[in-house]
């Protein structure tokens, strides 16, 4: 299948060389060139604008940073699309961004799959991504080979932009979690324990969150090398408090937590980094 993606970054760039290795015919642009280098040698074609991009293409991914930069993408590539390709917008861009791009998509007489992932740079590149997808059935069965080349689950939520906005909850629970990890394990520095005994406590039993023990051990070893950056998480928990109206206690709090990460030099470190302000 012929595949774009749209957007060069860490998880654009680890998506294109899995579909290429998975047997799909992979095309890829970034705004910045330079973004392209880190794919040479991939077996993927790189194109210098998004409408050439997408001319032959299948099924379109854009994976970039905002809402804003999606719909800046797209308006230079919906017309160039095929009538009967899948565009699939991968990126967490909040409720107003999914109802304002699917809206785009609708008016230029293309489809459109709200479909951000869970997962980061490493299940992108092994294909154990988690789709979030919303959409019409047909476009989902349509997209079917490129998402289960980049996922080991496909979770269909709804028929509109409810993806998005599930996302933006799942995003908030697991920053949220590191935090508390984070404060777990300070807490034990300062009651004298061995931060290695609450890790069995959990590790296993009923109270076990894989992702929050790996954020522990790059934690203790105090390298933030990033998966998934400050800078990001920060930016959906604000496009949560946006999507709600409202501010909760707990998700300001988390709020705090990472601009302060982002004051003190962290933004594209690891969220993991958050342990390393107070």
């Amino acid at each position: 299948m012929n595949v774009t993606v749209l957007g060069a970054g860490g998880m654009g760039s680890a998506m294109a060389e899995r579909l290429s290795e998975s047997g799909h015919r992979v095309t890829i642009w970034d705004r910045n060139p330079d973004h392209l280098m880190s794919v040479s040698g991939s077996g993927v074609t790189a194109a210098a604008e998004p409408a050439s991009a997408v001319t032959d293409a299948s099924v379109v991914i854009t994976m970039v940073t905002n809402g804003e930069a999606v719909h800046a993408v797209a308006e230079r590539m919906l017309s160039a699309m095929r009538p009967d390709a899948v565009w699939v917008q991968a990126s967490t861009v909040g409720a107003e961004w999914a109802d304002r791009l699917r809206a785009l998509a609708d008016a230029n007489g293309r489809t459109m799959l709200d479909a951000p992932v869970s997962g980061s740079t490493g299940p992108a590149r092994n294909g154990k991504l988690s789709w979030l997808v919303a959409g019409p059935t047909s476009a989902v069965e349509a997209a079917r080979p490129v998402l289960d080349a980049l996922g080991e689950r496909v979770l269909v939520v709804g028929s509109g932009q409810e993806a998005n906005r599930l996302k933006l909850v799942v995003n908030t629970w697991m920053t949220a979690a590191t935090v508390a990890m984070a404060d777990a394990l300070a807490a034990c520095d300062r009651l004298g324990i061995t931060r290695s005994s609450l890790l069995e406590v959990l590790d296993g039993g009923p109270l076990a969150m894989p992702y929050a023990l790996q954020k522990a051990q790059l934690m203790t070893d105090g390298q933030f090398a990033a998966g998934f950056p400050v800078e990001l998480a920060l930016k959906d928990i604000r496009l949560t408090e946006q999507a709600e109206g409202q501010q909760p206690p707990l998700v300001h709090a988390v709020e705090e937590r990472l601009q302060r990460a982002v004051d003190a030099g962290h933004a594209r470190d690891d969220v993991a980094a958050v342990a390393a302000v107070d």
